[in-house]
């Protein structure tokens, strides 16, 4: 929230970046008076000493402005205008020379509208309608960040911050949960809302020496559409909780249903000291990642181990010294191993051996842990002799081989060929013994994709099909629809709509009578950008005949593309839906990569569904005739 003395500083501050002054050079001492408006953000503030020697300078890239830096180079803030109306619209703070936190004047009215939290930060995103400083709501949020919120609102005794994290009525019809379902989730919200005041003032979970430290829940679920009369795919955590530490004891607070809302998280129950019953999934009566014990206080082994993977944690994050890096990472793998040994019940065993499995699996592919690849065959070797953890198996096994086969492709001088044969047999035996494990759709989608990507469509086809069928329910089997969709399409009319970046309705069926090149790109892309430049080229030489683009921006963040587009002019229509290389766009054709290009004749079928832009022009020619 923006204090009146947060208010005095920001006003100050901003006279020195008037419109008017604009063009002249602040000094350094005014440039780092500035504040950012959301309090809780961490970035760097330079002593005196480190202050005076810093500079400013005028900034070259994504509009004019101002860049502040260090004696040593490393950037402190960056304070732009990015539409080149001479005032200021964007204020960035950095730590450690990471873009950390961002106040944004979206509507370019002289006040901040946004506020973002990026890099090391997290990835909150909130929108501030009346442009007050406080957040009316959150347009990005994860379900860790989520539960924070939720944290901070009970430490704060704030109602009003809680609120900000129910699913709101419009959201609640968006996610088309079906009548049942949604008069459910109606009448457990409107609780929520009516009651946080009284629990916000009476509570005593969360005292204002609490720190919320990590979150508690499984992976998430989905509810597919069609089940419970649901419309669309339903994508939420039950039971989920926040781990706390209360000056050395460790406590749990149970936030009960999170469900994804766009590239949000939204609550549905008040927190509550006990587990309750799950929402959407089951009926247990705790968390299963959770930590067991007595709700109020954990069993002091436990809490000693959490505080020390807190603490290694931390030193991962703080340092950038490679064989630093290697040794928290094996200490990391030891505390989880630990806490997996301490753990109260087999389902918290099994959710802390996923995560070392997890944690280890990562590191080894960011070449941030090479011995990590031993040891996790240690770790499948001992769960499979001990008949109680069998199940445990098929998911370490598979973060194993999928670990064996980044580490390989590192290697100097790798056999791409042989490692790859050799990635083919192992997810090809994976998939065949453990055929019905949870890990099986995503070995068998891994499967088709190589194949796939090896020209071996049949194959791809037949696993493509088998994770359809087999897994109907899985996330992974409408990606695989999808692409089984595209492999097929040729020959075939494709049907297309969706909303463009600025919010205008497309349908490809309006299209007939020109050729339409379907081009699926992202920002990240270096590739996708040479497209660009041809696409633009041809457009110039045929639109007049014929021919009209399409692109599909899969960024996962639609910043990025409105970025882009603000430097880079694109004249033909730009849909985007929010999800990345998992979002609808993505899934309906199954696209695994970018970019991926799609060519439509005149008819409205597809001609090719794999061309390369070096064989436009030719096609074109063939085509408009």
């Amino acid at each position: 929230m923006l204090t009146n003395v947060h208010r005095v500083a920001v006003a100050t501050a901003v006279l020195a970046f008037s419109p008017a002054n604009l063009l002249a050079s602040p000094t350094v001492e005014q440039a780092l008076a500035l504040k950012p408006i959301q309090a809780d953000a961490d970035y760097d503030i330079p002593s005196a000493e480190i202050a005076a020697k810093c500079r400013i300078e005028a900034a070259s890239e994504l509009g004019s402005g101002w860049i502040i830096r260090e004696e040593t180079g490393q950037m402190l803030r960056r304070f732009l205008d990015t539409n080149n109306d001479k005032k200021l619209d964007q204020w960035s703070y950095f730590k450690d020379g990471i873009e950390v936190y961002r106040d944004v004047d979206a509507n370019f009215n002289g006040k901040a509208d946004q506020y973002r939290w990026l890099g090391t930060s997290g990835t909150r995103w909130g929108l501030d309608k009346n442009e007050d400083g406080v957040i009316d709501s959150w347009k990005m949020i994860s379900p860790e960040e989520t539960t924070a919120e939720v944290i901070a609102a009970l430490r704060e005794r704030d109602p009003g911050r809680f609120r900000r994290l129910l699913l709101t009525s419009s959201e609640l019809t968006q996610l088309g949960a079906g009548k049942s379902l949604e008069s459910d989730l109606a009448s457990r919200i409107k609780a929520a809302e009516e009651g946080i005041a009284a629990l916000a003032k009476s509570q005593a979970m969360v005292t204002s020496e609490s720190k919320w430290l990590q979150f508690g829940g499984t992976r998430p679920g989905v509810i597919p559409a069609g089940a419970d009369g649901a419309t669309n795919d339903l994508v939420a955590y039950d039971n989920a909780a926040a781990i706390l530490d209360t000056n050395g004891t460790h406590s749990q607070v149970s936030i009960g249903t999170l469900v994804r809302v766009g590239e949000g998280w939204r609550v549905i129950d008040l927190p509550k000291s006990e587990a309750s019953a799950g929402f959407f999934y089951t009926s247990v009566n705790r968390a299963p990642d959770v930590i067991e014990g007595n709700v109020a206080n954990v069993s002091g082994a436990m809490q000693s181990l959490l505080g020390e993977l807190e603490k290694i944690d931390k030193q991962l994050s703080e340092t950038a010294n490679t064989t630093a890096i290697a040794k928290l990472n094996r200490s990391r793998a030891d505390m989880l191993e630990k806490i997996a040994s301490q753990a109260s019940s087999a389902d918290e065993r099994a959710t802390w051996t996923r995560q070392f499995a997890d944690s280890v699996s990562a590191a080894i592919q960011s070449g941030d842990y090479p011995d990590g690849i031993d040891r996790l065959k240690k770790v499948v070797e001992e769960l499979a002799a001990n008949k109680d953890m069998t199940e445990l198996v098929p998911y370490v096994k598979f973060q194993y081989l999928t670990a064996e086969y980044g580490q390989k492709l590192q290697a100097p001088n790798a056999d791409f060929a042989k490692i790859q044969e050799q990635w083919l047999k192992d997810l090809e035996g994976f998939s065949k013994d453990y055929a019905k494990s949870d890990s099986a759709p995503e070995a068998m989608l891994q499967l088709a994709i190589a194949h796939e990507f090896a020209g071996q469509e049949a194959e791809a086809a037949k696993w493509y099909s088998q994770v359809i069928s087999d897994f109907s329910a899985s996330p992974m089997a409408s990606k695989a629809a999808g692409a089984k969709r595209r492999l097929e399409c040729v020959g075939r009319s494709l049907e297309l709509r969706g909303k463009t970046h600025d919010g205008r309705s497309l349908d490809l069926s309006s299209y007939r009578g020109q050729v339409v090149l379907v081009h699926y790109w992202a920002t990240w892309c270096e590739p996708c950008k040479e497209d660009l430049k041809e696409i633009k080229a041809l457009q110039a030489r045929y639109g007049s005949k014929g021919f009209a683009p399409i692109g599909i921006n899969l960024d996962s963040d639609a910043k990025l593309l409105t970025d882009f587009l603000r430097v880079t002019s694109l004249s033909w229509p730009q849909l985007y839906e929010s999800g990345g290389l998992d979002s609808r766009l993505a899934n309906e054709l199954g696209i695994m990569t970018v970019p991926t290009m799609l060519l439509i004749d005149k008819t409205g079928q597809v001609v090719r569904r794999n061309i390369h832009s070096a064989e436009l022009d030719g096609e074109l020619q063939r085509l408009l005739k």
